[in-house]
């Protein structure tokens, strides 16, 4: 009995004494974003820091140059679009979180300023986007909520809104009442595999 309380108190001293044998130093600041530093028992100096999550994939195969060109054409549109998926999607989870004690009234009038808001920064830069880069940033967004963008303008805009834009959207070959749909375009999918637009409160 005896044997079996001593061997856990001989861990945790042992984990103790590595945790004193680091001395905690002075933080510092690299790229703007600040590190703790470490000193060992040997002098040597580890910075700690939270690194960011990494997708990792096999090589592509692709079953012509034709699929391989295109893979490479979303790719490049889809690194253009990305920062704007992301802030998008930073948008549409801090606007979720902030309404969900309001009234409807006070609900419509926050988004319709945040909208005046977006509407002033991003409208330009927006404007520039080609016809497929606008469908990679839909599609982002689609993949990402899990709903269509026909849905997200219905339940923030109002069903005329969502309307206008679906029938708009026809004439630039995109139905947003249908949204994103796995396998539909496989090498599509192949590049939004590699984009993590997702955010966490």
């Amino acid at each position: 009995m005896k044997r079996n309380i001593i061997l856990p108190l001989i861990a945790c001293l042992f984990a103790a004494g590595m945790l004193s044998a680091q001395e905690r130093i002075e933080d510092v600041m690299i790229d703007g974003h600040v590190l703790q530093q470490m000193i060992t028992e040997e002098g040597d100096t580890i910075l700690m820091a939270q690194l960011d999550d990494i997708s990792v994939t096999s090589p592509r195969k692709f079953a012509n140059r034709d699929d391989y060109m295109l893979y490479l054409k979303y790719r490049r549109y889809a690194n253009i679009v990305y920062p704007y998926a992301k802030e998008a999607i930073r948008i549409f989870r801090e606007t979720e979180h902030v309404t969900t004690t309001m009234k409807k009234r006070e609900q419509k009038k926050y988004i319709k300023d945040l909208q005046k808001q977006l509407k002033e920064e991003f409208e330009d830069p927006l404007k520039n986007l080609t016809r497929t880069q606008g469908m990679i940033l839909t599609t982002m967004i689609e993949r990402e909520l899990d709903t269509s963008m026909y849905d997200l303008l219905k339940n923030l805009r109002g069903g005329l809104t969502a309307s206008y834009w679906s029938t708009l959207s026809r004439f630039y070959g995109y139905r947003l009442k249908e949204g994103y749909i796995v396998g539909d375009d496989p090498i599509l999918d192949a590049v939004l595999e590699d984009f993590d637009i997702s955010y966490k409160l």
